[in-house]
């Protein structure tokens, strides 16, 4: 409480029922007389404190201004510091082009094929610099969204989708960590025998004479010892054979897992030159099972050809080591 405070409540008549009569101070002459003075005067204080209960608006005003609480309200704990959250800054302009044009095709304006409005128009439509776009069209290039070519007959244009990028999302989640090898190893079984199954179901004259040709494509890369063109063939069956479930979903799925396993079996045979006996013979056996609708018989086929993989990898531990997975795709590799 200030001073100025409690003597303008005695001035105004705020203590003791109105009147406050302040005796005039005796010179003190014993000790006694002193104690009572003081007692006396935090008396008053005391009184002062508990019955003035509202307080004027000058003095409430001292109080908040002098960074402090008013004298009648009681001390609050501090309340609990808050989470602290940075400040949410607003989207990047070629993040938001980019979302432009996908809103675009989402809503079948653009379509694969469509060329993009040349670079300086589109920027003027945008609203942005030339350089900001040619950051969104190049994100946009390497997601696959678009097809960036160069010269008279140049630009941007709205690319077929390509399934086969997923591959390098499951190298990513392999380098990152994310998944393993074994992981890997174990999907690519429960994948292909839902490929089978499926292609039992779906699989036309024209996907079992493809797969047909396939095999005798193999036949000769065997007999004439091209054993890595043998590994490219069994990479095209596997393709042919998720083509025919006639689920582009299933097909890019079963691509992403067999694109890294054949890794391992191209590392194998390169390195020793080892290949799988009687391929020709096993694959003949499957396209029959498939040909007849024969799901359990194809799915039996499968899984052995399968094991009989594995123990081959297995023989060599280097085979199956992620260095590998990860390994760039050689000359004589296709994707």
């Amino acid at each position: 409480m200030l001073l100025g405070d409690f003597t303008d409540g005695v001035a105004e008549g705020d203590l003791f029922l109105g009147k406050a009569h302040v005796p005039s101070q005796p010179k003190f002459s014993s000790e006694s007389q002193k104690r009572a003075s003081i007692e006396w005067v935090i008396h008053l204080v005391i009184h002062y404190m508990t019955t003035k209960s509202t307080p004027r608006a000058g003095a409430q005003s001292r109080n908040v201004s002098s960074g402090r609480r008013p004298a009648d309200q009681r001390a609050t704990p501090s309340p609990a510091p808050a989470p602290g959250f940075r400040p949410i800054h607003t989207r990047r302009a070629f993040e938001e082009i980019c979302e432009r044009i996908r809103e675009q095709l989402a809503l079948g304006l653009l379509k694969p094929g469509d060329k993009l409005p040349p670079e300086r128009e589109l920027a003027q439509q945008l609203g942005v610099s030339r350089n900001v776009l040619r950051e969104a069209l190049r994100s946009l290039e390497m997601a696959g969204v678009l097809r960036l070519l160069k010269g008279v007959k140049g630009g941007a244009f709205i690319q077929e989708g390509d399934t086969g990028r997923m591959n390098d999302v499951m190298r990513d989640m392999l380098s990152l960590g994310t998944i393993s090898v074994r992981e890997l190893s174990e999907a690519r079984v429960h994948v292909l025998d839902l490929v089978v199954g499926l292609a039992c179901d779906h699989a036309r004259r024209s996907d079992l004479d493809a797969m047909e040709a396939n095999i005798r494509r193999t036949e000769l890369a065997t007999k004439e010892g091209r054993l890595l063109d043998r590994v490219e063939c069994s990479r095209e069956f596997y393709k042919l054979l998720a083509a025919s479930t006639r689920n582009k979903v299933i097909a890019m799925i079963m691509d992403s897992v067999t694109e890294i396993h054949m890794r391992f079996v191209y590392a194998k045979v390169a390195s020793s030159g080892v290949a799988m006996t009687r391929l020709a013979e096993r694959r003949r056996q499957l396209l029959s099972a498939i040909a007849e609708r024969n799901t359990s018989s194809a799915r039996r086929l499968m899984r052995a050809h399968l094991e009989a993989v594995q123990r081959m990898l297995e023989q060599d531990p280097g085979a199956m080591s992620l260095h590998v997975a990860l390994a760039e795709v050689r000359p004589g590799m296709r994707r």
